[in-house]
Order: C-alpha cells, then structure tokens, then sequence
C-alpha cells in the first residue's frame, strides 16, 4: 500500500532534520541537548554528525542496499571529534528513509525493507563498526564468530552462517533498536503520534516524547553500561518525573551527573520525529 508523504521536502532532507531536532529538544534527561554536554561529547558533535551522515542518508533515498547505505552514513558522520554521536539514530533511520522514498513508511512498509536485507548488508554493518566505539552487550557464547566489536573480522563467519543483516537484529536479544526491526518499528510510530499529537515547537514535542519512551521501557545504552537494576530505577524516575517540566529539569541535570545516558531512547525519538515529519508537522 503506497502512503502519502505530506511534506516539501525529500526523506534525506527530513532524516537529516529529525537528527538535529532530535539533539535540540531539550531537556532529554542524560543526553546531549542544546543546553547540556557531555564531558566528551558536546552539541556541536551531534551538529557536524548530522551534515556528515547526509551522504548515506541520501544513498537510502536512492534505494541503494541498506547495508551500504548505513556504512556510507555511519562514515560520514564519523567526521567530527567526539566519536559515536548518531550510529543507533541511523540504525533507524536509513530502513525508514528508504521505505519512505518508496512511497511505504508503515510498520509492513519498513518491515518488509528491513526482512530483504541480504548477507551483505549484514557485512556492509560490521564495517561501520569500524568508524565508531559502540557500546554493545557481549553475544551469547555461540555467537562469538558474530561480535559486532570485530568488524570486518567477522564477515567471513557471516557469509559461512548466510546470515543477513535481519538476521543479526533478530539474534540481539534485548537490544531496544533490533527490537525495532523486528517489531514493525512499533515504538518509533507510537511515538510519531504523540509528536504530531502534541503542540508547540518541535523540539520541545521531541523532548516531551523522549521522557515517555524512557518511562515506558528500559533504555538499552543503560542497562549495557549501568546494569539492568539502574536500568529499572532510571524508567521509574523518568515516570514520576514526567509531565512536570520542573522534575523533568531536574532529572535531566541528575542524569548527566550521575552518567546515566539514555542513548537507544534518543535513537527511538530521533526514528518517530523522521515518521512525523514525513506525516506532515510543521517546522
């Protein structure tokens, strides 16, 4: 079913915008935003990631593989100082984008992009992790030929296993972004609607999206770095914190000192404001 897009501009032009609204919405307890840096990684990180990674978002658009169009984005955005800024953001993005170009942004529209992908795509995946330190839970014992920290090391167990890039999403187990692809994107169009819903600048509809998500599920880059009981806790706080601005300041200004950064819910959000602006919110 092809879905009408209600925007001006093309899918790597609104996928390049959701990554700047994305880091200005504010406050995002624990992340990067127009007001808080981090002691490595400041706004102005995210800013030049965002321009770098317009070439892989574009090759998407094109409908070129999604493998080669996330290394090319993963790649570009890798030219700025403070390292991994937007790798689980485009994770998201390029499925959608390319969905998007086809006339197809839905939970079957991206599901079936991201079930077509091939064992080179899968390849194409590792060698992001090249550009990039990404922190990801260790693979379970049988798995080890397949760490992503291997890079380019680990092709050759992919192509032995034919395992496709859907395949590698369906096997992390608790990662909230492969849930993502291969739930039918539900929690990034769930937020999409409460974005479009809401009222307001956007950014401050992102940063209001962004506490939901983190009150609703475990954020992924917390329970990986903190362990799952500060994953729980930090849900809770983002529970009670939310729809009260002052709380939500607070917790925001918490988070960064505590080193709690909430980094797949950003992903998620920065997903639902691409879904929302091909949906038509006006900026």
């Amino acid at each position: 079913m092809t879905v009408e897009r209600s925007t001006p501009r093309t899918p790597a032009e609104n996928a390049q915008l959701a990554l700047l609204l994305e880091v200005t919405g504010t406050p995002k307890p624990g992340n990067v935003d127009r007001e808080r840096d981090l002691d490595e990684l400041r706004f102005e990180h995210f800013l030049a990631g965002a321009v770098g990674a317009n070439r892989g978002l574009r090759r998407a658009a094109s409908g070129a593989p999604v493998g080669v169009a996330f290394e090319r984005a993963i790649e570009g955005m890798s030219h700025q100082s403070g390292g991994n800024t937007q790798f689980g953001c485009l994770l998201l993005l390029v499925p959608l984008v390319r969905a998007a170009a086809a006339g197809t942004l839905s939970p079957d529209g991206v599901t079936e992009v991201v079930e077509s992908t091939t064992v080179a795509d899968a390849a194409d995946f590792y060698r992001a992790f090249e550009h990039v330190a990404v922190a990801v839970a260790d693979p379970p014992e049988d798995l080890a030929d397949l760490d992503v920290r291997r890079g380019s090391d680990a092709i050759p167990a992919l192509r032995d296993r034919e395992t496709t890039l859907y395949d590698v999403m369906a096997a992390s187990e608790g990662d909230g972004n492969a849930e993502e692809w291969t739930g039918g994107f539900s929690r990034t169009f769930d937020a999409a609607e409460t974005i479009l819903a809401d009222d307001g600048p956007v950014p401050d509809r992102v940063a209001r999206a962004f506490v939901d998500l983190l009150a609703e599920g475990e954020d992924t880059l917390v329970r990986t770095n903190h362990g799952p009981e500060v994953a729980a806790e930090v849900r809770r706080r983002a529970d009670a914190a939310r729809g009260d601005p002052e709380k939500v300041a607070e917790l925001a200004a918490a988070f960064v000192d505590e080193g709690i950064n909430p980094g797949t819910t950003a992903d998620i959000v920065c997903a639902a404001t691409f879904v929302a602006l091909e949906r038509g919110v006006s900026v």
